[in-house]
C-alpha cells in the first residue's frame, strides 16, 4: 500500500497557542478547537482517502475532527484534542491504514519570505479586507511566509506565536501553498520569522 498513497503532510502541533486557536475557530467547519489543545493535520494523495481516514481516526480515539477538505489533487483533514496521546494515536492509526510511516511525509519547503517595514496605510486597508485574524495597523512591520505543502503553515504560525509577541493576521492552509501574515514591531517580527522558518526547516521528511 505504501506505493499507492502519498503522505504530503503530517503536521503535529503539541499545544495550540491563543491567537492560533482563535483563528482556527473562525474558519473550521467541524468541531471547534480551543487554546492548549494538541492538533494534527494530515494531507494525502489521492484526496478522497481523507473520508476513510477521518472515520478511522475518530472511531479509534477521542480526537475530534475540525476539517476534511478534498481538492483536485490532495485531501487534508485535521483532528484535535486536549489529550496529546489521543491526537498521536489518531495519527498512528491513520498511518497504519495508509501503510506509511511518519518519516515518509514530504519535508516542508519555504517558498517565499517577506518582511515589510512601516506598512503603508493604503496597503493596510487592502490587506485587512482579506484577513480573518487580528487587524493590521499602519506603520507596523508585516511578515509574510509561504510554504509547501500547505498544511505545514499551521505549524509555522503556531511556533511563531510561541516565541514572539506578534499579531496573527491571516493563515491560508488550503491548496498547493500555505500562507500566513503576522504583524508587530520589527524586532518581534524578526523573532517570529526565525521561529517559523526553524520549525519548517527542522522538521524531517523526504
Amino acid at each position: 500500500m505504501a506505493d499507492k498513497f502519498e503522505l504530503r503532510a503530517y503536521c503535529y502541533i503539541d499545544r495550540m497557542q491563543p491567537q492560533y486557536a482563535a483563528f482556527v475557530g473562525t474558519i473550521t467547519q467541524g468541531d471547534l478547537p480551543v487554546e492548549g489543545m494538541a492538533d494534527l493535520y494530515i494531507e494525502v494523495a489521492p484526496g478522497n482517502e481523507v473520508f476513510k481516514l477521518v472515520d478511522i481516526a475518530v472511531k479509534a480515539t477521542e480526537a475530534k475532527p475540525g476539517a476534511q477538505i478534498v481538492e483536485r489533487e490532495f485531501g487534508m483533514f485535521e483532528v484535535h484534542s486536549h489529550s496529546q496521546a489521543a491526537v498521536l494515536e489518531a495519527g498512528r492509526v491513520v498511518l497504519e491504514r495508509l501503510g506509511l510511516d511518519e518519516s515518509e511525509r514530504l519535508k516542508p519547503q519555504v517558498a517565499s519570505v517577506q518582511v515589510i517595514t512601516r506598512v503603508d496605510p493604503y496597503q493596510v486597508q487592502l490587506l485587512n479586507r482579506f484577513r480573518r485574524g487580528g487587524m493590521l495597523v499602519a506603520g507596523e512591520t508585516l511578515f509574510i511566509l509561504e510554504c509547501q505543502p500547505a498544511a505545514y503553515i499551521n505549524l509555522a504560525a503556531n511556533e511563531a506565536e510561541k516565541y514572539a509577541n506578534i499579531k496573527l493576521i491571516h493563515i491560508s492552509s488550503v491548496g498547493r501553498f500555505g500562507r500566513m501574515w503576522m504583524s508587530g514591531t520589527e524586532s518581534e517580527v524578526l523573532a517570529a520569522k526565525q521561529a517559523a522558518i526553524a520549525a519548517l526547516e527542522n522538521l524531517p521528511g523526504k
